[in-house]
């Protein structure tokens, strides 16, 4: 929901690696096959190829909305995600709003007028909301739906925005933060089930990451704007992008496992084919189904997050990860930037541009690490993401340490804002972004919507734990020693994805079930062998058993 205070993000309008072919590859059999015909044939490198062919040429492809227009009613997966996370730059900007926004409330011309009791409460009723909004969205999301949930959530957010931009009180402030925190709490479960249920499983990472960079946009568009224009025009910025989700979206398909779960499986087949333009849409409608059926087995109660062996090894990697990502120092660094900077007496860069420039980092490293998502897999961007974000907090711990000692640091002045810059690149790119993948991969559908929403519960509060731990430390020691926590947290969640996390990359929703239980996947083995006779170690031909 909230960029440092929940997970849960670009303007990459791309369409999928490999579900959308250009003209002349629809047209070749590898176009129309399966990956597993394809390897059943020793045509990887050829299928691999049509999937770098489309990613070179995504780019050329028309919009939804275009070819609804053109008589087409093709849709791809990538267009429906960046239509359902429009509203996520919308979200990004009522996060930022306070660290840009406030000094101007403060100033003398202010259109509101407001005291420092007010800064408080309008950060923390932020989160308030989103609390509020927990019991709701477990309920929205099994009762109407994703796809209805995330538009709900736009129509409050918008209605947040024109409360702010025509406020001339601070309580309409208030009841507008309170509100897009509670939609926004809504928006960040839904939309990454939905992303989750419509993609492909080769490009579901990337995909599911739009989201977190989308709301990178947004801070950065609230960083770069609010404080150089009038108090309401981030409220116009902002109610228009949420006019054109509320325009677009509805046209999207809707999610085939939440409408399968529903019993209204000949919709399913039809939502399926509109998401999928080539293959076998019924092959993977049948394992979809089955999927549904097998884990509906699972009744879904509170408890039955610990009483199967999947959810519960589901219910501690969200938990951590979720630990991790506040005690990496997110919420502290986006609330206390400047403070920060100020502390250390660095003078590089003034606070605005600051601000400006981490944002355009913690951007740049997220949609590079959204796009490589899918190709390395997300252990190894979340270990090493975790091993660089606490090197780069030790340092700036050290520092501290150094400069309270009564060390001359005027000549290593530059560390602190190299530090900070450093962590927003490093920090993105794989720690920030890899838990809200893998949060919604791992929950089966029967719980996905239970399960999501306690992740977001447990951001909040880790929320508010980091930053209130930040704050007490501060204010009886110094600035060192909340840092050397949060490299401590950082180091340790590099050995716990290491260890602990399994890899999601290429898995079916089902694959990751088995994964989770320590299970062999049954239809692997059942058709397909790993023949290495005659090749050397690590060569994997498959090859179908006649007798499964």
């Amino acid at each position: 929901m909230f960029e440092g205070t929940l997970p849960q993000m670009i303007a990459v309008l791309t369409a999928p690696l490999n579900t959308r072919e250009s003209k002349d590859i629809r047209s070749s059999d590898i176009g129309r096959r399966s990956d597993d015909d394809q390897i059943r044939d020793g045509n990887v490198d050829m299928v691999d190829n049509v999937i770098r062919h489309d990613q070179k040429s995504v780019l050329l492809q028309p919009c939804p909305t275009v070819r609804k227009i053109l008589g087409q009613d093709e849709f791809s997966p990538s267009a429906e995600s960046n239509f359902c996370t429009i509203g996520a730059i919308s979200d990004g900007m009522h996060y930022g709003w306070t660290a840009p926004v406030l000094p101007i409330l403060d100033s003398p011309n202010s259109p509101v007028k407001i005291t420092h009791t007010d800064h408080t409460w309008l950060e923390s009723i932020y989160m308030c909301g989103g609390i509020t909004g927990l019991p709701i969205t477990i309920y929205l999301v099994d009762k109407i739906g994703r796809k209805n949930s995330i538009i709900l959530s736009a129509v409050i957010s918008l209605i947040s925005w024109t409360l702010i931009g025509v406020a001339n009180r601070v309580e309409y402030i208030y009841v507008a933060r309170f509100l897009v925190g509670l939609s926004g709490d809504v928006a960040f479960v839904a939309a990454p089930m939905y992303i989750a249920e419509i993609a492909d499983k080769k490009i579901r990472g990337f995909l599911a990451g739009i989201i977190y960079i989308m709301m990178l946009i947004g801070i950065l568009v609230i960083y770069a704007v609010a404080p150089f224009v009038d108090f309401y025009v981030p409220s116009i910025i902002g109610g228009i992008l949420v006019v054109i989700q509320l325009i677009t979206f509805p046209f999207m398909p809707d999610s085939p496992y939440y409408l399968i779960s529903k019993g209204k499986e000949e919709k399913a087949k039809v939502q399926l084919k509109r998401l999928r333009t080539h293959g076998d849409t019924e092959k993977e409608f049948t394992e979809i189904a089955t999927a549904v059926k097998r884990q509906k087995s699972e009744r879904g109660r509170p408890q039955d997050l610990f009483i199967s062996k999947s959810n519960r090894k589901a219910v501690v990697i969200m938990f951590v990860l979720n630990a991790a990502q506040h005690f990496s120092s997110i919420s502290v660094m986006l609330m206390n930037l400047h403070e920060i900077l100020s502390a250390a007496e660095s003078t590089y860069l003034s606070s605005n541009i600051s601000g400006i420039v981490f944002a355009t980092l913690m951007l740049v490293a997220a949609t590079i690490a959204d796009f490589i998502v899918d190709k390395f897999g997300r252990k190894i961007l979340l270990t090493t993401s975790s091993l660089l974000t606490g090197l780069s907090l030790l340092t700036l711990a050290i520092f501290f340490t150094l400069k309270n000692s009564g060390v001359d640091v005027d000549g290593i002045s530059w560390i602190p804002v190299a530090s900070v810059m450093v962590y927003a690149a490093v920090f993105k790119f794989g720690l920030g972004i890899i838990p809200i993948v893998m949060t919604a991969e791992l929950f089966p559908a029967k719980v996905k919507a239970m399960g999501m929403t306690i992740a977001d519960f447990f951001y909040v509060v880790f929320a508010l734990i980091s930053v209130e731990l930040y704050q007490r430390l501060v204010s009886v020691y110094y600035y060192d020693l909340p840092f050397y926590i949060f490299a401590s947290s950082c180091l340790l969640t590099a050995v716990f994805a290491q260890f602990y996390i399994p890899e999601t990359k290429g898995k079916t929703l089902e694959e990751i079930q088995f994964i989770l239980k320590g299970e062999p996947y049954p239809h692997r083995l059942s058709t397909m062998k790993i023949d290495k006779i005659g090749g050397s170690e690590g060569d994997i031909k498959p090859k179908e058993i006649e007798s499964a």
